[in-house]
């Protein structure tokens, strides 16, 4: 019999259907906490709670957080999949991968559907028979364009209603930048085909515009009309400014978008080129919230379905830096927006690879811009640290907060980590991780205080290495924190406390507790939790501080884990000692090397024989 991990849910889990649909799990509070979408909807969620389940810590944290399923039956996986974008863009789920702040990113709308279409910046897109242009992440650089453009295609700007009949035309018409429709300076039909010409070099058109200007400019000169030629020429010379800013990528006069991405410390950063008639018209980044544990190939899925679902267009092509697991049912989810055949490709070699080297290179280094810019920016880190010591009511200002994680599955290989930030920013030179040594099985709480325990020892009692001599500095064990976090509730702090009061430090040193499920805090002499204001600095810095401990706390396990491993399989084969392994890990790197090499490889390495390579060979 199947064996589940939560009783609860078990008539929700075997009543599923074995239908192609979308799943939401929800908190014990009705939130939504995850939507994902399956072909078999009984198969896909049963998997997440069997007993054999080994998933990353992400999953594990969800699947403990879980009361409550919900499910919608779709007709197909493409239904399931458009049902699921909606669903993920209207919830947020904390944890799925997701736009940050997507609704922020202006677009250029024209009002194509009326009689003298306008130009607008907008922020979000509807079905109103308009057109739309972008998404773009700047809207100075989006009005920069546009007052560029406008000396070109000079669209209205005023709320006349446009009749023909106006006696006299405001200052724009004279100074050229109104073609005076109120008027009747030109008719409807004269405007809407200059409007055209606009959206034309918008869709990266720009040939056939400068084209047109350099014949009406010629035309000019030749009836010495050399007013209207050097109207002319102005005009092409603010287009020229743009298309100089665009680069020449293709001969193949292709229309592509080319993504890549970044990630650093738990951030991730996607890189978007946008490329039409093989030109470079334009790029953007987007920056994603929920990525830090996902891996790759579900991080680039799941910004294709969520960027264009809103996207203004769909190009033929989107080359990506990696194969992605549902890539044939968003090819065809791709078709039914673009109305027309849409390749998702992975180029291997050649011009296509190089242009995704290109865009990854462009992802890391407006990463770096944009980490630089969060951890320099000084004045929001003392409103952080301001609204932490006015919301948790410290007598002073959290300068130093630490912050412990604990990271462990099933009781295997248990981890835990410290992170220091000063004054609002990481000082990763005092991070420290812990292998925790005391402690069988899985068990939170005796983890955490055995890793509590190992740090305010030393500072409450510095070994005789650390005490600081004549123009030595000051060792970080021997610095108190202004704050400590420990990742949990109500527990894990009392864990913290009684550490605190074990070395005579509880008075010295305040400890809140931050769950994750709410983000609920607890403090030292409050039965409830209290939650921080959901747009309050000092709960973004808290969270990051957390996610920081939980992503320093994950990699070292990971990397125990895999060590481990490693170590357990080279154990059972005959013949291989501790010295032959450390040989064989020293001289390959990785028991997939190892697996890889031939025997006469194998024998090789110092200190094996051939009988022992062929033993190894013949167990792995």
């Amino acid at each position: 019999m199947t064996e589940y991990r939560f009783d609860p849910l078990a008539e929700k889990l075997d009543a599923l259907p074995s239908k192609p649909g979308v799943y939401l799990m929800k908190d014990a509070e009705g939130h939504i906490l995850y939507v994902g979408k399956a072909v078999n909807l009984r198969a896909r969620v049963r998997s997440y709670f069997h007993a054999s389940a080994e998933y990353h810590p992400k999953i594990q944290r969800l699947v403990a957080s879980v009361a409550d399923i919900d499910f919608i039956v779709t007709a197909s996986e493409l239904e399931a999949l458009i049902l699921e974008s909606n669903l993920i863009k209207r919830h947020s789920p904390k944890y799925n991968v997701r736009l940050k702040d997507d609704k922020r990113y202006p677009y250029i709308k024209i009002t194509w559907q009326e009689d003298f279409p306008k130009v607008l910046i907008v922020r979000r897109m509807e079905r109103d028979g308009a057109r739309y242009f972008g998404p773009f992440t700047a809207s100075w650089a989006v009005q920069q364009t546009l007052h560029t453009l406008r000396r070109v295609f000079p669209y209205l700007t005023c709320n006349r209603t446009i009749t023909g009949q106006d006696e006299r035309a405001c200052l724009y018409l004279d100074i050229g930048l109104c073609l005076g429709p109120c008027i009747g300076a030109v008719s409807q039909e004269e405007y809407r085909a200059m409007i055209d010409r606009l959206c034309h070099f918008l869709e990266g058109k720009s040939a056939e515009i400068v084209a047109e200007l350099e014949a009406k400019m010629k035309a000019a000169a030749e009836q010495w009309e050399f007013e209207r030629a050097a109207a002319y020429r102005d005009q092409l010379m603010a287009i020229q400014r743009i298309i100089e800013r665009q680069k020449i990528v293709s001969t193949a006069m292709a229309d592509q978008d080319v993504i890549a991405f970044a990630r650093a410390d738990g951030d991730a950063c996607v890189q978007v080129f946008f490329i039409r008639q093989g030109r470079l018209i334009g790029r953007e980044y987007f920056v994603l919230d929920g990525a830090a544990e996902e891996p790759d190939p579900e991080i680039i899925a799941s910004f294709v379905k969520q960027f264009y679902d809103g996207a203004a267009y769909v190009p033929p092509e989107i080359l990506l830096p990696h194969e992605i697991e549902e890539a044939l049912v968003i090819e065809e989810w791709l078709r039914s927006r673009r109305g027309d055949k849409v390749v998702l490709r992975v180029p291997r070699r050649g011009h296509k690879r190089g242009l995704v080297e290109m865009a990854a290179e462009n992802a890391a280094e407006t990463l770096r811009h944009l980490r630089a810019q969060w951890l320099v920016d000084e004045g929001k880190q003392a409103a952080a640290l301001a609204d932490l010591q006015q919301g948790l009511g410290l007598e002073r200002l959290p300068n130093r907060i630490e912050c412990y994680d604990i990271s462990t599955i099933q009781g295997t290989a248990t981890t835990g980590s410290m992170v220091v930030f000063v004054k609002g920013v990481p000082r990763k030179s005092e991070y420290r991780r812990f292998q925790i040594r005391t402690v069988e099985g899985a068990d939170d709480y005796a983890s955490m205080r055995e890793l509590l325990r190992r740090r305010f020892r030393r500072a409450a009692e510095p070994a005789p290495e650390c005490v600081p001599g004549p123009g030595s500095k000051t060792s970080p064990w021997e610095l108190l924190p202004d704050l400590v976090i420990v990742d949990g509730g109500r527990g894990q702090l009392n864990v913290a406390l009684a550490v605190l009061e074990e070395y005579g430090l509880r008075d010295q040193v305040p400890a809140i507790g931050l769950a994750k499920e709410e983000e609920e805090v607890y403090l030292p002499d409050r039965p409830e939790p209290i939650r921080l204001p959901r747009n309050s600095e000092g709960l973004y810095l808290i969270q990051r501080i957390r996610d920081e401990a939980h992503r320093f706390a994950v990699t070292y396990h990971r990397h125990l884990r895999t060590r481990q491993s490693v170590l357990s399989e080279l154990d059972g084969v005959p013949g291989i000692g501790p010295r032959r392994r450390s040989a064989l890990l020293k001289h390959f790197g990785s028991l997939e090397a190892i697996r890889a090499a031939s025997v006469e490889e194998l024998a090789a390495v110092p200190g094996m024989s051939r009988k022992a390579a062929e033993q190894l060979k013949e167990s792995l």
